[in-house]
C-alpha cells in the first residue's frame, strides 16, 4: 500500500465530551432548525438564503463577517432565514490546492488533521453561541459528519460526491435539510437519484458499525449549473430550467419538493459579481410562477468582506477569499435587503 498511517483521529465523541455544546446553544439550535425544516416541509413561506465565504480560511474573519450577518438578519427575519456558509472542507477539482480548514487550520502550515477537527468545532461553536446561527458546511468526508452534528443546521453535498453511495446514505440519517447538486455534467436525473436515496431509510455501514436510517424528508435539489464538452459554463437557474425541474418532481415519488439556487459556480461561469444580477432573475421568476414560488424555497451565494480572491501570502488581505471569488460585505448587504423586498 502506498501510504504512510501517521496516527488514529479521535472519535467524535471523545472530541464532543472536550468542546462540549451547552444546554443554552443546543436549545438555540434546535430552534433554528424546526423553523429552517418548516421552510422545506411548506409550512412557512420564509426565504433562505445559504451565504459566506467559498472556504472559512481563519476563525477571526469568518467570525466578524457571521456577526455582521446576524445585523441583517434581525432586520429582516420575518422575510429571510440566513444560514450562514462555514465550509471547513474544500473539493477541489484536481485535487490540489488548500482543501480547507479540516486540513489546514492555518494555510500557511502542513496539513494537521487533528487540528483541523477541533478547530473546526470551535468555530462552529463560536458561530452559535455568539450569534444564535446554526451554520451550513459541506459534507466532503461522510465520515466527518458526526464531529459537527450538533453544530450544524445545513449540509451541502457537492457536484463531485452527489453519485456517491456514502454520501446518498449518510445524508439519509440526518434530520436537517440536506442539498444535493446536480453534478458537473448537468444530469438532473444524478440529483434526482441521490434525493430519492436520501429520502428512504437504509441499513448500511457508518464508522465502522452497522447503522439504519429512516430516511430524510428534507433532502433536496440544489442547481449550481453545469460544464459542457468543451468546457464552457452552462447555467441551469432560468425559468424554463426550473419548470423542468418542477416537472421532474412532479413525476417523482419525492416529497418536500425543493430547489436552492447557487447563484455562483458554473450558474455564474465564476463571474462572481453575476451573483447578484442571477438572485434577482431568480427572484423575478419565482413572481411569475406560483408554482416555482412554492418550490424555490433559497439562493447559496458566495460572499464574504471584501470583494474577489487572492492567493495565499503573509499580508493576505483580511476577509478576502483564498479560493474562489466571493462579493464584499457592502454589495451583500444591499442585496439581502433588496431580496428582502422582492418576496
Amino acid at each position: 500500500m502506498n501510504m504512510e498511517f501517521h496516527r488514529k483521529l479521535p472519535i467524535p465523541k471523545e472530541i464532543k465530551e472536550q468542546y462540549p455544546v451547552t444546554e443554552e446553544m443546543a436549545k438555540t439550535k434546535e430552534q433554528r432548525d424546526d423553523e429552517i425544516r418548516k421552510v422545506f416541509t411548506g409550512e412557512s413561506d420564509k426565504f433562505i438564503l445559504v451565504i459566506g465565504p467559498c472556504s472559512a480560511d481563519r476563525e477571526d474573519a469568518v467570525i466578524d463577517y457571521i456577526h455582521r450577518l446576524r445585523t441583517v438578519q434581525d432586520k429582516v427575519e420575518d422575510k429571510i432565514i440566513i444560514i450562514p456558509r462555514i465550509y471547513t472542507n474544500k473539493p477541489r477539482t484536481t485535487g490540489a490546492g488548500y482543501k480547507g480548514m479540516l486540513h489546514q487550520p492555518d494555510p500557511h502550515n502542513k496539513p494537521d488533521m487533528i487540528k483541523g477537527v477541533i478547530a473546526i468545532r470551535q468555530l462552529h461553536m463560536r458561530a452559535l453561541a455568539e450569534t444564535g446561527f446554526g451554520c451550513a458546511d459541506e459534507m466532503l468526508y461522510p465520515e466527518n459528519y458526526r464531529y459537527l452534528s450538533d453544530l450544524l443546521s445545513y449540509v451541502a453535498v457537492g457536484a463531485r460526491s452527489v453519485e456517491n453511495q456514502n454520501h446518498r446514505l449518510t445524508s439519509s440519517g440526518l434530520d436537517i435539510p440536506v442539498g444535493m447538486k446536480n453534478p458537473t455534467s448537468g444530469d438532473l436525473s444524478v440529483m434526482m437519484n441521490a434525493i430519492y436515496a436520501a429520502q428512504h431509510g437504509h441499513t448500511f455501514i457508518y464508522r465502522g458499525w452497522e447503522v439504519t436510517s429512516k430516511g430524510n424528508p428534507y433532502t433536496h435539489s440544489i442547481l449550481r449549473g453545469s460544464v459542457n464538452k468543451h468546457g464552457q459554463s452552462m447555467p441551469n437557474y432560468h425559468y424554463e430550467d426550473l419548470i423542468r425541474l418542477f416537472e421532474m418532481y412532479s413525476a417523482s415519488e419525492l416529497v418536500n419538493p425543493a430547489v436552492i439556487i447557487d447563484t455562483n459556480h458554473s450558474n455564474s461561469g465564476k463571474q462572481y459579481l453575476e451573483q447578484i444580477r442571477i438572485s434577482k432573475d431568480v427572484m423575478h421568476t419565482r413572481r411569475c410562477s406560483k408554482d416555482l414560488c412554492k418550490m424555490v424555497k433559497g439562493l447559496m451565494i458566495e460572499s464574504y468582506i471584501e470583494d474577489g480572491c487572492q492567493k495565499i501570502t503573509d499580508d493576505a488581505v483580511y476577509g478576502k477569499s483564498i479560493t474562489d471569488p466571493c462579493i464584499g460585505w457592502e454589495k451583500t448587504e444591499r442585496l439581502i435587503y433588496e431580496i428582502a423586498e422582492g418576496i
